[in-house]
């Protein structure tokens, strides 16, 4: 029971009824009581109402089930709503144990027959009642508690699980992607031991050239996975020092300009706005533009453009990369930045699948943002929107 004194909200329209119920209570030797009498079920749920988000400051309801604006058990869902955490020990004039029954399964703590009542059974049914109550509510909590922990739980195996199911189709891809370059180098390197003294110099340099291929190939695709497990593990740092950023662009340009000349693609370059030295850091920078501008002609067709845009503003800079190539289905769009996730008509077009979500881990380790715009056979546009540091 709570405290030494006990606070009673009485709802009782028999002002005689009323008056024995508080004679009984002053009879109490073990406690103080403190009730406050009224006489209509409105009048108590306005008493009520106003502590709503507040502490009520009553520990227990005596209601009558009989008043003038409420008749038998209607009284108790309504009472319960609006005070949930207040024990409720009904009042009645008749033996009815069917009536006790139901009333206790709609929510009251105890039942009273008024004629029945003295000193003795009034203290216990309200002692009984709010210990009852009190120990109801620590269950409650219990129970919440332990459902919210489920929760959690389940949505930690969950992820667990999603997790694992990754690194699965992870190692799996990996394999797979690994498995061509050597299968390419065993072959290339078997033909050249079995057949050493029957094949032409040419032929040999062709097979020379297929390993170094292969071997490059799977050195890439290690390095690329080894940059995206640092990421992951948050080992990717942002290492700033002051940039030219234009200056950088364009020699950015000219080494990937090499790779255009087969496909006689052509970069068109533009900056404008604000584009003081700023600190930024070079080698995530290369990984975001590099990436994109590679992809960019790797997609785009023969005698094509690609636009790169260099934007300056007040407090950030935007890189606009834009193609006129194959494009990216829409609804592969939202995997696109996941590693081994390539569209689906890329063809026989090489790639590892890993290059975007590169560009994604650098971006935000940046503390930026990346967007795509992209139709199939029109082309795809990636804008980038990094803040700009200058000290």
């Amino acid at each position: 029971m709570v405290g030494s004194s006990v606070k009673i909200l009485l709802i009782e329209d028999n002002l005689a009824e009323a008056r024995l119920l508080q004679e009984f209570l002053k009879q109490a030797q073990s406690k103080e009581f403190t009730l406050i009498h009224v006489k209509r079920l409105g009048e108590a749920l306005d008493i009520l109402s106003n502590y709503i988000d507040k502490e009520i400051p009553f520990d227990i309801i005596l209601l009558d089930l009989t008043l003038p604006d409420s008749q038998g058990l209607t009284s108790l869902p309504i009472l319960s709503h609006l005070a949930p955490t207040l024990p409720i020990v009904v009042l009645t004039n008749t033996n009815d144990e069917a009536l006790a029954i139901e009333a206790v399964r709609q929510g009251a703590q105890d039942y009273l027959v008024k004629r029945q009542v003295n000193v003795e059974v009034l203290l216990r049914s309200l002692r009984y009642a709010i210990e009852r109550k009190q120990a109801l509510e620590c269950l409650r909590k219990d129970n919440k508690s332990l459902e919210i922990r489920v929760q959690e739980r389940t949505a930690e195996l969950l992820k667990a699980k999603e997790i694992n199911q990754f690194k699965s189709e992870f190692v799996s891809m990996l394999s797979h992607d690994i498995r061509n370059p050597l299968n390419t180098i065993l072959l290339a390197a078997g033909l050249l031991q079995n057949n050493d003294d029957k094949l032409p110099k040419e032929k040999k340099l062709n097979h020379y050239q297929l390993i170094r291929s292969a071997v490059k190939s799977m050195s890439q695709l290690l390095d690329e996975v080894s940059f995206i497990g640092k990421a992951d593990t948050g080992k990717l740092q942002c290492e700033l020092v002051l940039v030219d950023l234009e200056a950088f662009c364009r020699q950015l340009i000219q080494e990937t300009e090499l790779s255009t000349a087969q496909k006689k693609i052509t970069i068109v370059f533009t900056a404008s706005g604000q584009l003081d030295e700023a600190l930024w850091d070079e080698h995530l920078l290369r990984h975001i533009l590099g990436n994109l501008l590679t992809n960019a002609i790797k997609y785009s067709l023969a005698d094509s453009k690609v636009h790169f845009e260099l934007i300056g503003q007040d407090k950030s800079v935007i890189f606009r990369i834009k193609d006129q190539g194959i494009g990216i289905p829409q609804s592969e769009q939202q995997h696109l930045f996941q590693p081994f996730q390539r569209a689906s008509n890329v063809g026989a077009i090489p790639g590892t699948g890993l290059g975007l979500a590169i560009v994604k881990k650098c971006v935000e380790a940046h503390g930026g943002e990346i967007l795509v715009e992209s139709e199939v056979g029109v082309g795809t546009t990636f804008t980038v929107t990094l803040p700009m540091i200058k000290d």
